[in-house]
């Protein structure tokens, strides 16, 4: 285990109410990008929904999921997993982003992911609209294409918008494939649903290796066989893990742009992440949660309870990446039993 360092745990619902205080990413340390610290896994905002195609909100979402994450504790009683003692974890805030220009958004968030990259810090994404994964997945794959594992409605390959316009919230991974920053035969969509255009995106997906998983698959196979599989396709290299509020059902999680019917429960999503655990995932975002359409709160929770889950193994991935193991525990701990600072 990771010496404890006070300055890095969230703090305890039992020292400061959880309506009280500033609202950090489960109540973790604020830190900035020009200052990274020990960190180890960062937590980044980008209020930014100017790629979006019908209903905006998404640009409100990293400061709701904020408030919302204020009610995470410790440990993931389901796997045990103690993140906060695994992994040293901040947030970094929001992204500078232009709201008036994308391509300028784009470039001042690549940047801004790099920068976290360069400090060895392993990005976490808090949107914003789905198109800003692009800016991060060119901060990330440097080195070489990554693998991909994304949960979504939608499969945001179609090539433009609106006459020629390339860049939207329903386009991010045909310019990820076609710039190089994704290898098509290690990416997985799953949760495919909905009406379409006319096929244009599916057709891309099987030019170029990419498997989709529609919602009906999903069903008719189950969770476990889909996720196996999901696995075997990114295989033991690098990967980034890609989820849309959206892939929830729209009557848990109503808060988002492009509603879809049919959708994942809550429990089957912490599922299907919780298998991921042992995959080298190097970067992962949340995305699309808009709540100017859920004035009561609930998609902005579950998405800060997914985030958890996405924490837990991002965590080991990075404790691996650095020679040690997952901090697990057999109980949920008294205060003081995992050396820190006591309970969330």
């Amino acid at each position: 285990m990771i010496p404890i360092d006070p300055d890095y745990l969230p703090v305890s619902g039992l020292e400061v109410p959880r309506f009280a205080g500033i609202a950090s990413v489960m109540r973790l340390p604020l830190r900035r990008l020009d200052a990274p610290k020990a960190a180890e896994i960062g937590f980044l905002g980008v209020p930014w929904d100017s790629g979006t195609t019908n209903r905006p909100g998404a640009r409100h979402g990293p400061r709701a999921l904020r408030d919302a994450s204020t009610m995470i504790r410790m440990v993931n009683q389901a796997t045990r997993v103690a993140p906060f003692h695994t992994a040293r974890c901040a947030d970094f805030g929001d992204a500078t982003v232009n709201l008036t220009d994308i391509e300028h958004t784009l470039a001042l968030v690549a940047d801004q992911f790099a920068r976290l990259d360069a400090a060895g810090v392993a990005p976490v994404m808090m949107g914003g609209d789905h198109l800003m994964s692009l800016p991060l997945l060119r901060a990330m794959a440097k080195d070489g294409p990554l693998g991909f594992v994304h949960f979504d409605a939608h499969t945001d390959l179609f090539d433009s918008y609106f006459g020629g316009v390339r860049y939207t919230h329903g386009t991010p991974f045909r310019r990820a494939v076609e710039e190089g920053l994704l290898d098509p035969s290690r990416m997985v969509q799953i949760g495919i649903r909905g009406t379409t255009y006319d096929g244009e995106d599916r057709a891309f997906a099987a030019a170029n290796g990419i498997r989709i998983v529609s919602i009906e698959e999903f069903r008719a196979r189950g969770a476990d066989d889909v996720m196996a599989e999901a696995r075997d396709i990114v295989g033991g290299t690098r990967v980034h893990l890609s989820f849309d509020i959206d892939a929830i059902d729209p009557a848990l999680a109503p808060g988002t742009g492009t509603p879809e019917i049919g959708g994942f429960t809550a429990y089957e999503a912490q599922h299907m992440l919780r298998t991921l655990d042992g995959l080298d995932i190097v970067s992962a975002d949340l995305v699309e949660v808009a709540p100017p359409f859920d004035p009561s709160g609930t998609t902005a929770w579950i998405g800060a309870s997914l985030l958890f889950e996405i924490l837990c193994i991002v965590a080991g991935a990075t404790a691996r990446r650095h020679g040690r193991k997952t901090i697990v525990c057999d109980a949920i701990p008294e205060a003081g039993a995992l050396g820190g600072t006591g309970p969330n």
